[in-house]
């Protein structure tokens, strides 16, 4: 065996030891002790509600409490302002019927662009302080994220950077695409209370923004929708969101997916996809915002080496249900959507400007410079006790970069035509591997007849 072979071979017995007795460790506590019920709030984490006076908190106790934040401008001011909400009792569908209150505050009239402190619970229990950045209400701003999926309890190697990224300050949101813990469910959904005690730092300090993964699946998706407080009301499962220059759709592929919670819901789905789309898509909110930005779970395209539907060449989520109803790719295609987030594949992989598997690259020196069709990126490798996925030997003439390593990716739109995307290694202790501006003078689907 090649020295290399031998080293890359040692690492991976040494993270699935330490993975093994990881888990092993989890599970002894888990099974030594009770849960404890408590009022002391825990799993505090911040959510955009969609406008930009405004931020929503939430978090959990075992036992019933009242909803208070209490929260002030920092530096400088004490917590001079009290914001009440409500609490929702969920009941885990375990075997155990695990039982805890999920607490949402949204607070009101902020200062765009102030810093603000703020700590939530009761007398009878607070979080300790955490400080938040409200958004800045201008399409004229940068705004930056973390973006990745796939990020468990066990092995989340991209947690430590993404932890002190963020405390320095470096985004301004995050973007979850799908695949939470691994799973919420296990362990009667202390594998979920865990997940969201580990991500707590990141999530409690900026807004942390979901879509549903097939990890989230169990007893109808109820520890996901439960859990998180995303805009709209369709329980977190699809939604939409403006931020800077950019319009940001989030929904679920699982729909597709797990049709016996109800095949109607992959209809209702695309019927919000499309009238959202035509709203975005006016010309006078493309002019204020003209990137449009999805986000879902499950790949279009890939080239994995696994039997998952972005394999297929008719992928369920790229071509839809029975007589090719419902698909996506022709949808977003229609209403000029920019950038394609997905995860699900445990591995980096940037494709080409691409529809119905032909490049439409914008020219051969400047590829992302007015493409001619969708740009996909899938960061599935935050870390997970799955660990990677491996890729077909020779690349597809449409994947661009391919990269099997832990990281995540890190986006800027810095402005309405250039947007910047980088993918960092953690493997190789932060380093940037891959990187591309994507530049557009024209947004829509009549910049598709630009594309060479």
């Amino acid at each position: 065996m090649h020295r290399k072979g031998y080293q890359r071979g040692a690492k991976d017995f040494s993270r699935s030891m330490a993975g093994s007795l990881c888990f092993l460790f989890v599970l002894l506590s888990f099974l030594g002790c009770k849960s404890l019920r408590s009022t002391r709030p825990e799993q505090v984490h911040l959510s955009y509600p969609g406008d930009p006076n405004s931020m929503t908190v939430t978090w959990t106790t075992f036992d019933p409490a009242p909803s208070i934040v209490l929260f002030g401008q920092d530096p400088g001011e004490a917590f001079s302002h009290m914001a009440k909400g409500n609490a929702t009792l969920f009941v885990d569908g375990g075997k155990l019927g695990r039982t805890m209150f999920i607490h949402r505050v949204t607070l009101r009239d902020l200062v765009p662009g102030q810093r603000y402190a703020y700590r939530c619970g009761s007398e009878l229990g607070w979080s300790r302080n955490y400080v938040f950045q409200a958004l800045l209400n201008s399409t004229a701003w940068s705004p930056r994220f973390a973006l990745f999926g796939d990020l468990g309890l066990l092995n989340p190697q991209s947690l430590p950077r993404l932890q002190c990224e963020t405390e320095m300050g470096l985004y301004d949101a995050i973007l979850h695409v799908g695949d939470f813990a691994y799973d919420f469910d296990t362990m009667d959904a202390h594998f979920g209370d865990a997940f969201m005690r580990k991500i707590e730092p990141v999530a409690a300090t900026v807004p942390y923004m979901t879509c549903p993964g097939n990890h989230e699946e169990k007893y109808n998706f109820s520890n996901y929708r439960f859990r998180f407080s995303m805009p709209g009301n369709t329980e977190s499962l699809w939604y939409s969101w403006d931020i800077g220059p950019a319009h940001i759709v989030s929904f679920s592929t699982e729909v597709y997916f797990y049709l016996d919670y109800g095949r109607d819901l992959v209809a209702k789905q695309f019927q919000w996809l499309e009238q959202d789309l035509q709203e975005a898509h006016k010309p006078e909110r493309r002019k204020e915002r003209p990137w449009i930005i999805t986000m879902g779970h499950r790949p279009m395209y890939c080239s994995n080496n696994d039997r998952d539907d972005c394999t297929q060449h008719e992928s369920i989520v790229r071509c839809g249900l029975d007589s090719h109803q419902y698909g996506l790719e022709d949808l977003f295609y229609k209403y000029g959507v920019d950038l394609e987030l997905w995860a699900h594949e445990h591995s980096y992989e940037r494709l080409w400007p691409l529809y119905n598997y032909k490049v439409y690259n914008g020219s051969t020196e400047a590829p992302y410079t007015n493409p001619g069709a969708p740009v996909h990126i899938i960061t599935g490798s935050a870390g997970c006790q799955e660990r990677l996925d491996p890729f077909v030997p020779e690349p597809r003439n449409w994947s661009a970069v391919r990269i099997e390593d832990y990281g995540f990716t890190r986006m800027q739109i810095l402005n309405r035509t250039h947007l910047w995307l980088e993918q960092v290694s953690d493997d190789k202790d932060g380093k940037v591997v891959d990187g591309i501006w994507l530049i557009k003078e024209r947004h829509g689907p009549e910049a598709w007849c630009t594309g060479k």
